[in-house]
């Protein structure tokens, strides 16, 4: 049974207490050098932080401040020829994601690019903070003229992959026991976006 609902009532508004990230693009980060660095500082602490704790993000060790300066520096450079995006997700002022996608080099495959890292700080996971950076990345490579927007995930990154079904990917191919990390094996699953014709 219903519990009443007195007539005069105000309704009251939801209140959504997942607080929503602000996703801030490569070149606004770039633009203030000390906010460039503080970023490159936390971006590091990320990356080894999730790697540590064992996820799939290309690391068997944790990588160094130096390693992600110059992958963030690579990016950004690729962002500034129009070849990647590179996105930041920001939460109560806090970097809690980072996410990019790279256009292929090879001449025939030009049109297409590869999403190569999606990484949120496991403190701030399950709050759609890498649903939000994905889908930014989804519409920045629409805007790009991007026709595919493919991704590799470990077998065993269930929510990745999850995630990315849910936001259009669709599994083209996997390579059994492929990733090796020490003894450990595991399938590398291949997704594709196709962005042509979704204007």
């Amino acid at each position: 049974m219903k519990p009443a609902i007195p007539r005069d009532a105000a309704p009251r508004p939801i209140v959504d207490a997942t607080p929503r990230p602000t996703i801030l693009d490569a070149v606004e980060a770039a633009s203030d050098p000390t906010l460039w660095e503080a970023l490159a500082a936390s971006a590091h602490r990320i990356l080894s932080d999730l790697v540590r704790g064992g996820a799939a993000l290309g690391w068997v060790e944790p990588p160094s401040r130096d390693e992600v300066s110059e992958l963030l520096d690579h990016v950004l450079s690729a962002v500034r020829a129009g070849d990647a995006a590179l996105r930041f997700a920001y939460a109560d002022h806090r970097l809690v994601g980072l996410g990019y996608w790279l256009r292929y080099a090879r001449p025939t495959h030009r049109p297409h690019a590869d999403l190569e890292k999606i990484a949120v700080d496991a403190a701030a996971q399950g709050l759609g903070i890498g649903r939000a950076l994905t889908g930014s990345l989804i519409a920045d490579a629409r805007e790009a003229g991007i026709e595919v927007l493919t991704l590799d995930a470990r077998g065993d990154n269930t929510g990745a992959l999850h995630l990315y079904r849910s936001l259009g990917f669709t599994e083209y191919g996997r390579l059994p026991d492929f990733v090796a990390v020490g003894e450990r094996r595991y399938d590398k699953v291949f997704c594709m976006l196709d962005l042509r014709g979704q204007g």
